[in-house]
C-alpha cells in the first residue's frame, strides 16, 4: 500500500497511456519510431514509450529527489543528455517545459513564470497578447510538455485526497462505491491550483458544474500551499501527436534534433529487396518489401509485408497490410492517403478491416465544410455515386455528420470475402466506381468511431511481432551471405525471449547448408551455438568445453569429408535431442562450436595451395640436417592473424625474429637411418641432452593419433604426414613406404630452450623447423613462403584450434617485418620486410628486454572466447580488429622512421587491444610488474596471447637489465621472475647438413 512511509524514499514514474490514435491501433505510446539501436542487448522495435522511458530514466529524472514523476505518452519528446535541472533546495511541485515558437503555442498550453521560475499561470490556446507575456528574451515560450514532478510531500497530500468526496469518484474505488464519475485534468485542475497567480475564487469559478467545483475546493485546500516551479530545458523539443496525418508523417520522416538520443533511419527493422527505390525522406519500419516497391519522399510504410511492383507516391501512410493486399495495390497509384489494415474483434468473430482517408482530411469537421480523400464531400459523392444516407442515419444532426461517424468501411459481406479492393475503389474514377458501388452498399459497414472500441490490440501486437521475426530471418540471411559485420546476437536473444527460436534456427540451418562456402557456413553454425546458449539463459555451465561426444560423430564425419549440407542436416537432427534443459543446451552449443571449428580448419587448409616443394639432393645416410630458429616477438596486430578473423576481416602483424640470451632457442635435426622406422625424440628445454619423450613408429597405426595435439609426438607425426614423406592413410605399410622412397627410416630430434606457454611462438616455429629439416633430409626444398603456409596447414591438421600465422612469420623470416592477410579465401600470407634506419637494430637491442613473469598461461579457452565474440560480431570485437590492423601499420611506420617512443606507444596500445580481445589475460602479478616498470619504459606488452609467459619492455634508457632487476626485486608479490637480453636476429633460420655427429 502506498503510505507516507513508502513515499518518503520512493522514486515512481507514472506513464499516462492517453486516448485512441487514428494512425496506430495500439495508441500513441506504442507508435513505432523509425529507429534501430545497434548497441541494445536485445533487438526490438522502438516505440514512443521506449523513447520516453529512456528520456525520463537517463535524462530528465537524473538527480531528482524521491517523489512521483508523471509523464504523458502523447508526444515525441527529445531532451539533451544533460538537461541541467537544478534540484538544490527544491520543494513542492515542478513542471518541465520545452521552448517553442509563439505560433505553435496558439494551439497549446504555455507557462507564465517569473525570473525565479515560479509558475504564475497556465495559458491554454491563449491570445497573441497573453502568449507574448510568457516569452523569454529569445522570443520562445515555455510549452507545457506533459511532464510533472511531485515531491514526496506533495505526492502524499495529493494521495490523501482520493478518499475525500467528491474526489473519491475519480478512481475505480469511487465508481464501485456507486459515486458518479468526475473527470479531472492533471494540468488544469491539479497543477493549476498551485500556480502563484491563481486566487481561490478564480480557481473555483473555472470548475464548471457543482461537483467539479467542490472537487477543486478540496484540491485547493490540499495543494495550494506548495510552490509550483518550472524547469525549461534548452535545446529540448516537443511534438504533440495530433490527429493530423500531415503532422504525423512529418514527425516520422524529419530527423530528430542533435539533442536526441534517437537516430531516425530510412529503414528500421525491415528487409527491402531494392533499397535504391526508397527516396530520401521516406521511412520504412518493421516491413518486408519484396520485389520493386517504389516509395516517394514524405511517405511512410509500417508493419507491412508487400510484394512489388508497387508505386507509392508522396504524402502516404500505409500500415498493417499483408502480402494478399499487394495485387489490389499493384494497379493503384497512391498519393496523399492513409491506408491501414486493422485487426477487429466483433464479439467472437475476428476479422480484418481496411480504412482509407486523405492526408488533409479532418475527422471532426462537419461534412459541409470538410473533405474526404482530400476533396470536398460533394465532389466525392458525385464521383462515386455514394449518397449521404449511405453514411449517416437520417436522424444524425448535420453538425455531427463528419468523417469520424461516416459508415464508410466494409466489415462483412453476406456472400463474398472482403479485401483491400473494397476501400481502394473509393479512389477510382467514376467509370470504374459503378460496379463496385452495389457490392459496397451490400456490405455491412462501420465508421471509425464504431470500429475504435472493437480494435483487437493483442492481435495487432501479435502480427507486428510475427512480421518482426519474419524480417529478422531475412536479416540473418542478408548479414551472413553478404558477410556483413552486423551482430546477430541481439536478434538471437529476442527470438529466444519471444519464442521464435525455432524459426531462426531453421533459417541458420538453411544458410549453413546452402551457402557453398565453408567460411559462411562456419559463422552460421556459430550463430546456432549462440541461440542455444541464449536458450540456456545463463545456466548449464560454461560455454567453452569439450565437444567430442559420440552422438555427434556422424554429423562431424560428414563435415570432415566436405559434405557440409549433410553435416548440417545431421547436426540439426541430433540437436532436437538436446533441447530439454540448460545443461543439454550448453553441451549442444559446444558441439556446434566444435562443428564450426571443422569448417574453419577446412577454410584455412585452402592455404596449402601456396606450398610448392622442389627437388634437392638427398643427404647421405646418417648425416644430420639441422635447423635452428629464433623466437618471435609480436609488436602489434596479433589476434588479427587468427582464423576466422584473418580471412573474414583481414590481418596485419608486426613481428621481430629474436635471439634470447644470445642464442636461437628453437631447433630440430633429422637424419636418415637404415631401419625402416621413425624415431621421434623431443629433447627437454634448458639442459641439452635431457631426453623428454622418445617414440618409435614402425606401423602406420602408430601415426593414427597425429591429430590429437596432446598425444605424444603428435607434432612430429603430423609433420611426416603434411610433408608427404609418409602417405597416410594408405594401403601400403609404413616400412614398405620408407624402404621404397628412402631406403630406410628417419630419426628426428627437436628442442626448445623456452618454457612452456612462453608467448614467443615456440610451437609454430618448432613446426617450421621440423618441416624445414624433414623436407631437406628427404631430398626436397621448400621456400620460406611455402613453409609459412605448410605450418598453417599442419596446425589445422593437428587441430590445436590455434592456427594463426604470426608465429611462423616471426620465427622463419629474419629481422623485422609485417605479415598481412586479405579478407578472403584461400588464405594467403604476404610478408614485407620493414627497412629501418642505419644503427636502429643496435638501438633496439640496447632497449629491448624480456622479463619472464614466472606465470604460465592457464587459459585454454581464451581462443574459443575470442572466436565466439568475433562470430557474434560484438561491436567491441569488430572495432578492436580494425584497431589491431591499423596499429600494426602505424607500428611498421614508426619502425621505418626509427622512432622508439612511437614504437613504445604502439606496444602499449597493443596491450590494451589484447586485453580487450581476451579479458583476463593480465594476471594480477603481471599488472603489478607493469606498474612498477611503467616510469622506465616507452612501452611494454605480454608476448603472444598473454596470461603469463614473457613480458617484453622497450626501455627509455639503454642497457637497463641490472636496473630493472633491482626495481622488480623491490616490488611486492611478483614471485620468481627473471630478465633476459634479446637481440634482433637478422640472419633468420638456417638449414645445414652437419655430418654424422652434431655438436
Amino acid at each position: 500500500v502506498v503510505t507516507s512511509d513508502v513515499l518518503r524514499e520512493a522514486r515512481i514514474l507514472i506513464l499516462h497511456m492517453g486516448r485512441d490514435f487514428s494512425f496506430d491501433d495500439c495508441g500513441r505510446a506504442f507508435t513505432c519510431l523509425p529507429v534501430e539501436e545497434p548497441g541494445a542487448p536485445a533487438e526490438a522495435l522502438v516505440c514512443n514509450l521506449d523513447s520516453l522511458l529512456d528520456t525520463m530514466t537517463h535524462r530528465l529524472c537524473v538527480g531528482s529527489p524521491p517523489g512521483v514523476w508523471v509523464c504523458s505518452t502523447d508526444m515525441l519528446l527529445t531532451v539533451p543528455s544533460a538537461p541541467g535541472i537544478d534540484w538544490d533546495g527544491f520543494q513542492g511541485v515542478r513542471v518541465i517545459a520545452v521552448p517553442g515558437s509563439q505560433a505553435y503555442a496558439r494551439n497549446h498550453g504555455v507557462y507564465l513564470a517569473n525570473e525565479q521560475g515560479l509558475v504564475h499561470d497556465i495559458i491554454y490556446k491563449g491570445t497573441e497578447a497573453k502568449i507574448q507575456q510568457c516569452a523569454g528574451r529569445d522570443g520562445t515560450v515555455p510549452l507545457v510538455c506533459g511532464v510533472v514532478f511531485f515531491s514526496s510531500d506533495a505526492a502524499e497530500q495529493l494521495l490523501a485526497t482520493h478518499v475525500i468526496p467528491p474526489l473519491d469518484a475519480c478512481t475505480y474505488m469511487g465508481l464501485d462505491s456507486g459515486a458518479p464519475p468526475i473527470q479531472l485534468s492533471l494540468f488544469f485542475d491539479i497543477v493549476l491550483c498551485m500556480a502563484g497567480g491563481m486566487t481561490e475564487e478564480e480557481f473555483l469559478k473555472g470548475g464548471g458544474d457543482a461537483s467539479v467545483r467542490s472537487a477543486r475546493s478540496v484540491l485547493w485546500t490540499a495543494l495550494h500551499a506548495f510552490p509550483l516551479s518550472m524547469a525549461c530545458i534548452p535545446d529540448a523539443s516537443y511534438d504533440y501527436m495530433t490527429t493530423s496525418a500531415s503532422d504525423h508523417i512529418r514527425s516520422l520522416t524529419l530527423l530528430p534534433g542533435s539533442a536526441s538520443h534517437l537516430r531516425f533511419c530510412k529503414t528500421a527493422h525491415s528487409h527491402v529487396d531494392q533499397p535504391c527505390l526508397l527516396e530520401d525522406g521516406s521511412s520504412v519500419t518493421n516491413c518486408l518489401l519484396e520485389g520493386a516497391v517504389r516509395l516517394a519522399a514524405g511517405s511512410i510504410i509500417q508493419h507491412c509485408h508487400l510484394q512489388g511492383p508497387l508505386e507509392i507516391g508522396p504524402g502516404c501512410l500505409l500500415s498493417g497490410l499483408s502480402p494478399d493486399s499487394s495485387p489490389a495495390l499493384q494497379g493503384c497509384p497512391l498519393r496523399d492517403v492513409v491506408l491501414q489494415g486493422h485487426h477487429v474483434q466483433l464479439r467472437d468473430l475476428p476479422c480484418r478491416v481496411f480504412t482509407l482517408t486523405g492526408r488533409l482530411d479532418d475527422w471532426q469537421s462537419p461534412a459541409e465544410e470538410a473533405t474526404y480523400l482530400n476533396v470536398p464531400w460533394a465532389e466525392f459523392f458525385h464521383r462515386t455515386g455514394i449518397r449521404e444516407g449511405d453514411l449517416w442515419d437520417a436522424e444524425t444532426p448535420r453538425r455531427s455528420r463528419c468523417l469520424l461517424s461516416a459508415r464508410l468501411f466494409p466489415v462483412l459481406h453476406a456472400r463474398e470475402a472482403l479485401g483491400l479492393e473494397d476501400v481502394l475503389w473509393l479512389l477510382a474514377p467514376a467509370a470504374v466506381a459503378g460496379e463496385q458501388l452495389a457490392r459496397w452498399r451490400a456490405a455491412w459497414r462501420m465508421s471509425w468511431q464504431e470500429l475504435l472500441p472493437c480494435l483487437d490490440k493483442a492481435a495487432e501486437l501479435g502480427a507486428r511481432r510475427a512480421l518482426f521475426f519474419l524480417q529478422g530471418q531475412r536479416k540473418v540471411r542478408r548479414v551472413l551471405l553478404g558477410r556483413q559485420d552486423s551482430s546477430l546476437l541481439p536478434l538471437a536473444r529476442s527470438a529466444v525471449h519471444e519464442g521464435y527460436h525455432e524459426a531462426v534456427l531453421g533459417t541458420l540451418d538453411d544458410v549453413a547448408s546452402t551457402a557453398g562456402d565453408a567460411g559462411v557456413a562456419a559463422r552460421a553454425l556459430a550463430c546456432i551455438a549462440e541461440v542455444l546458449g541464449c536458450m540456456a539463459r545463463g545456466e548449464g555451465g560454461l560455454r567453452s568445453g569439450p565437444a567430442a561426444n559420440r552422438e555427434w560423430a556422424l554429423a562431424f564425419g560428414c563435415l570432415e569429408s566436405g559434405d557440409i549440407a549433410s553435416g548440417v542436416r545431421e547436426l540439426a537432427a541430433e540437436r532436437q535431442k538436446w533441447m530439454s534443459g540448460p545443461a543439454l543446451l550448453v553441451r549442444a552449443a559446444r558441439h556446434y562450436e566444435g562443428a564450426e571449428q571443422i569448417l574453419i580448419r577446412q577454410a584455412v587448409m585452402s592455404s596449402c595451395q601456396f606450398v610448392t616443394v622442389g627437388q634437392a639432393e638427398l643427404p647421405p645416410l646418417g648425416h644430420w640436417v639441422q635447423v635452428s630458429c629464433p623466437a618471435r616477438l609480436d609488436l602489434s596486430g596479433g589476434w588479427s592473424d587468427t582464423p576466422p578473423i584473418t580471412y573474414e576481416h583481414g590481418g596485419a602483424v608486426v613481428d621481430v625474429a629474436v635471439l634470447v640470451d644470445g642464442c636461437r632457442p628453437i631447433g630440430a635435426r633429422v637424419r636418415r637411418i637404415g631401419e625402416p622406422e621413425l624415431r621421434l625424440v623431443s629433447l627437454g628445454g634448458t639442459r641439452q641432452g635431457e631426453v623428454a619423450v622418445e617414440l618409435v613408429c614402425r606401423e602406420l597405426e602408430h601415426l593414427q593419433d597425429y591429430c590429437q595435439p596432446h598425444a605424444p609426438g603428435a607434432l612430429l607425426k603430423a609433420a611426416f604426414i603434411c610433408t608427404q614423406v609418409v602417405q597416410f592413410p594408405s594401403q601400403k605399410p609404413l616400412r614398405a613406404q620408407l624402404m621404397e622412397s628412402f631406403g630406410g627410416g628417419f630419426e628426428v630430434h627437436t628442442w626448445s630452450k623456452l618454457p612452456h606457454g612462453s608467448g614467443l611462438g615456440t610451437s609454430s616455429i618448432l613446426a617450421g623447423a621440423v618441416m624445414a629439416s624433414l623436407y631437406r633430409a628427404a631430398g626436397k626444398a621448400a621456400s620460406t613462403e611455402s613453409l609459412i603456409h605448410a605450418v598453417l596447414h599442419l596446425e589445422q591438421r593437428l587441430t590445436t584450434g590455434s592456427g594463426g600465422w604470426q608465429d611462423q612469420v616471426g620465427g622463419l623470416v629474419p629481422g623485422i617485418k609485417i605479415g598481412r592477410s586479405k579478407a578472403e579465401l584461400p588464405l594467403r600470407v604476404e610478408v614485407e620486410k620493414i627497412p629501418v634506419p642505419d644503427g636502429f637494430i643496435q638501438t633496439l637491442n640496447d632497449h629491448l628486454l624480456l622479463v619472464y613473469t614466472g606465470k604460465t598461461r592457464l587459459a585454454r579457452n581464451l581462443l574459443q572466447d575470442v572466436v565466439r565474440n568475433w562470430y557474434a560480431r560484438l561491436p567491441s570485437a569488430v572495432q578492436n580488429a580494425d584497431a589491431l590492423v591499423s596499429n600494426a601499420e602505424e607500428c611498421a611506420q614508426a619502425l621505418r622512421q626509427g622512432n622508439l617512443p612511437l614504437v613504445g606507444k604502439c606496444l602499449d596500445r597493443y596491450w590494451q587491444q589484447k586485453k580487450c580481445m581476451a579479458p583476463g589475460c593480465e594476471p594480477l602479478a603481471v599488472g603489478c610488474m607493469m606498474d612498477a616498470l611503467r616510469p622506465y619504459v616507452y612501452g611494454q606488452c605480454l608476448a603472444g596471447a598473454g596470461g603469463g609467459g614473457f613480458l617484453y619492455v622497450l626501455t627509455k634508457a639503454p642497457q637497463q637489465k641490472e636496473a630493472l632487476h633491482q626495481i622488480l626485486a623491490k616490488t611486492e608479490g611478483l614471485g620468481n621472475f627473471s630478465i633476459h637480453s634479446i637481440e634482433v636476429d637478422m640472419g633468420g633460420f638456417s638449414v645445414e647438413v652437419v655430418g654424422c655427429d652434431p655438436k
